[in-house]
Parts: structure tokens; sequence; C-alpha cells
């Protein structure tokens, strides 16, 4: 869908709010049947369009990375073409993907020193700026971190061969002599050794001999590990972000942030170290970075305090004191034993326009004015309807889920997931809010919604337990499923596209 006339992003001139999406149906990919038991090792951890949007890779938990292509303007590679494609969706058509190859990028291994198993499990996907036809994204593990070159091969056959294998015979590995003479030179006395074969000339010989031809009739894509990038993070690592000068990229752990040069796997630069000199010290860690679109020497990065902090890599080679603070200050009245937990960040994301900067808690969505740091400009209420049962929460360790978030390419909307495979998409500056859930009829549950008359959230919210990791919360009559959970999603960076991971299913939707 284009781009709304006279629309722009929070903190603009217009204080216009972006108009009401309708969401429908594109596609699905590796959709479970009912009843069917999901796999651990199928479940994916990771999802990300490329920077044009016309392909889309995705992590699981058993290491192998997957990716999609684009097909609807796969032969539209001018910008010409594509605007005149972006207008046939807006029209009624829909993008549509289709698989294109997978690969194992991670193994599970066993730290002998730490005696630490380490999980095959894919953390995070980055893409890489394309090059010679040839795509290229980062993958990381919890300790590894991978560059994989992935590229189209043609499969050359032979043609036109002098041998026409229906006039051989096969024969145990003997020697095939000529003993006939031919019309254009032969030899009856010379030997030819045709492993296998009893080769028969035609009657009267070859009128002519011809060339073999080389022939492409076949395309196959490979994937290859150009770079390995490990032994640099104690800790786990949570984030990896490329760097728009298409040179470096970061990875963060728990209390550090190492700069890294595609080119160079053997040295890393600690460009923020949070670990205090006493760990009995440490009262937050580092849960999320993200270098800024297009400034190459800024980035950001959030702390389990839920704190925000926007760092210049030209100011200092450590960058731990010189950060700009982003702190939504909290009244010490409304402070409990969970007020921190659930003001953890656990996922950031810079705006196109390069001006806002959006984060994801357990209970909200925020999206900040990256030149104003008293607050946020927008507050978004995700799990407003939880706040009563955080108890429970922390004992079945919901309370610890990361959801990730996403922006519209024109970032008048933003998104993230919820329980019960639910995603929630709301518009910037009071632009309203659609809940939907990833299946084929994505407006199911609110119409089930609609039809069940409203009641007071007190005496309708009650936990039932399920077993230890399946818990059921009601809400105003609407079951909340905490087993099913909607963490990961990305935003197709041009259009109103969206893809979500539920369990092992990818869910494609578009405006």
């Amino acid at each position: 869908m284009p781009d709304n006339e006279g629309e722009e992003a929070v903190g603009g001139e217009k204080d216009s709010s972006p108009i009401p999406l309708e969401w429908k149906f594109s596609q699905v990919f590796g959709e479970r049947s009912a009843g069917e038991e999901v796999q651990e090792v199928d479940i994916i951890s990771a999802i990300e369009f490329n920077k044009t949007g016309n392909y889309l890779a995705t992590g699981d938990k058993g290491g192998r990375v997957v990716l999609f292509e684009r097909m609807d303007n796969k032969d539209h590679r001018n910008e010409i073409d594509l605007d005149l494609e972006r207008h046939d969706h807006s029209m009624g058509q829909h993008p549509e993907f289709r698989y294109k190859t997978e690969f194992q990028s991670h193994e599970p291994e066993f730290d002998y020193l730490k005696s630490l198993e380490i999980e095959e499990k894919i953390n995070k996907i980055r893409w890489c700026e394309a090059s010679n036809g040839s795509l290229f994204l980062l993958s990381t593990n919890d300790k590894t971190i991978k560059f994989w070159k992935v590229l189209e091969k043609k499969v050359k056959k032979i043609s036109e061969m002098n041998i026409d294998s229906s006039h051989t015979v096969a024969r145990p590995s003997t020697l095939a002599s000529v003993r006939s003479p031919i019309s254009n030179g032969g030899s009856t006395n010379i030997s030819y050794n045709f492993p296998g074969i009893e080769f028969k000339y035609p009657p009267g010989g070859f009128p002519s001999l011809r060339l073999p031809v080389v022939t492409s009739n076949e395309t196959n894509t490979a994937a290859m590990c150009r770079r390995v990038y490990a032994h640099a993070h104690d800790y786990h690592i949570n984030s990896i972000a490329t760097n728009s000068d298409g040179e470096t990229f970061i990875s963060a752990d728990d209390l550090r942030i190492n700069l890294w040069n595609l080119e160079n796997n053997s040295q890393s630069f600690n460009i923020v170290d949070a670990k205090p000199s006493n760990i009995e010290d440490l009262t937050e860690v580092i849960t999320s970075a993200e270098f800024h679109p297009t400034q190459c020497n800024t980035l950001a990065y959030s702390s389990s305090k839920g704190l925000i902090r926007l760092i210049d890599l030209r100011q200092s080679a450590l960058n731990d004191n010189n950060a700009q603070l982003f702190e939504e200050r909290n009244t010490q009245s409304s402070r409990s034993f969970f007020t921190e937990i659930i003001a953890s960040i656990s996922n950031i994301k810079f705006s196109r326009n390069e001006r806002h900067l959006l984060s994801r808690d357990y209970m909200t969505l925020k999206l900040w004015d990256i030149n104003m740091n008293s607050g946020p400009v927008e507050t978004f209420q995700v799990h407003e309807y939880l706040k009563p049962k955080l108890c429970d929460l922390y004992e079945n360790d919901s309370i610890f889920d990361k959801f990730e978030c996403c922006l519209s390419g024109d970032g008048l909307r933003v998104a993230t997931g919820s329980y019960s495979n639910l995603f929630r998409v709301f518009g910037c500056n009071s632009g309203g809010e659609t809940t939907l859930e990833a299946s084929k009829n994505p407006t199911r549950t609110l119409e089930q919604n609609s039809v069940k008359p409203g009641r007071s959230l007190s005496n309708l919210t009650r936990v039932i337990r399920r077993g230890t990791d399946n818990t059921i919360i009601e809400v105003n009559g609407t079951s909340y499923d905490f087993s099913s959970k909607l963490l990961h999603m990305a935003w197709h960076p041009t259009e109103n596209s969206l893809a979500c991971a539920a369990g092992n299913s990818l869910y494609m939707y578009y405006a």
C-alpha cells in the first residue's frame, strides 16, 4: 500500500493520524494440521526481511536458516517497475513469496573449558549488502556468528555428443577395440579404452564429427560459510546489527558490545563494557542493540532496567559513560517487586525516518524521539490486562518472555506480538489499534469476542493452571494461551506487509 498523502510520522509538523488498515491473510509456510505436535527444533526463533523486501530469512531452534524469495516482482528490478508493482498491490494484489533454500547454520557444541552446552538455536539474523548477484547474511547462536554467502549455481550439462548411448553395450570394465574400417581416417589397429562399455560405430562410420556443446538447464542455490566470528563473548549473544557503511557490524551479549569488520574475523573491538569491577555490584544487563539506519557512527542499546542509551562512536573508543540516556521516570508510589522485571526492554528498532526509536518491554510499546530524552512521545498498551496477574506470570516464568517489535516503512504504524498467537498493530498519533490472530482468518478472535457481553476486569480475570508450561488466563470472556506466544515478527521495509512466526509456522499478511 503506498504512502498516504498528507500523512507524516510522529513528531512532524502535521498531526494527522494514519488511516486504519484492513489486514488480510496472504500466505502460510509450515502450517501444522490439527493435533500435530510441533518439534522443538522446528520452532522459528528469528525473522528478518532484507533491505529491498524481496527476500525473507527465518532461523529456528534447530540451527537452520530458511530463505524465501518474492515472486510477484522477481522480473521487475528497476525502480519504475517496482513502483508500478507497489501500486498494483494497493489495488488488491498481495505480495507472494516462495521457498528458496535452507541450510544448516549452526550445530550443537560443547565448551569443554566451561563445561557448557552451546545450543544450535538461531538467536538473530541480519542481512548484509548484496553483491554480484549473491546474497549475504549474518546468523548467530549464543556464542558464534557466521557470515553466509548464498548464490545461484548453474548446473552445466554436455550435449550433442558423437557417442549415442543407445548404441552402446554395457560390460564389465573391459577394453573396447575398434575393428571395422571407418571412412574418416580411423585405423582398425587402434584400441580405445571405454570403461565398462563396448563402443560400436554405425555402419559406414560418422559422416562428420560434432563438438560437444555445454548447456545450462538448471540452477541450484548454494550457501557457503565465508567467515566465522567466535571466541569474543563470555555471555550469550542477544543481538547483532549491521552498519550502514556495509563494512562493519556489532554483536552484543549481556555485558559487552563488540565492533567487527566483516572482512576480519580474528579481531573485534570492545566499544561498550557494562561489567563492573565487582560482579556483585551488577544491577543491569544489555538486552538489545541496534545501529542507526544511516549514521554509521550512531547506535543504541537497551538494558534490563528499561533504559536506552544512544552513543556516538566518534566520541570515545569505549562508550560506557558517553551516552544519551532515554528513560521514563516512575514515581516511587507506583513501584513494586515487578517494576524492574516488566520494565526490561526486550527489543529496540530504529524507524526508517531516522528520528524515532521503538522499544518493547513486557507491558508496552514505547516510541521515542531521539532528539528528546525526557520520555517517550507515545506509549502503546499491549498487556495492560495482565497487570492483576503478575504474580502468576512470575511463577510460570511468562513474565520473562522476550517479544520483538517492528515499525512500518513510513513510520506511521508499529506492531508487536502477544499470547495465543495474537499480534497487535497500533497507529501513531492516536491512530487506533488492531488485534489479529496468526491464522488463515486473522480476525477470527475479534469476531468471537464481539458477540460476548462486556464485563468488569476484576470479576473475570482468573488463572487456570494446566501443567507447568500451559497457563490460561481469561479476561472479559477471552482465553489467552501462554503456551502459544508470537515472539517474532517483521514488517516489510516499503509496504504494509507483515511476517509473523507462530511456533513452526510462518504467516504473512498484507493491507
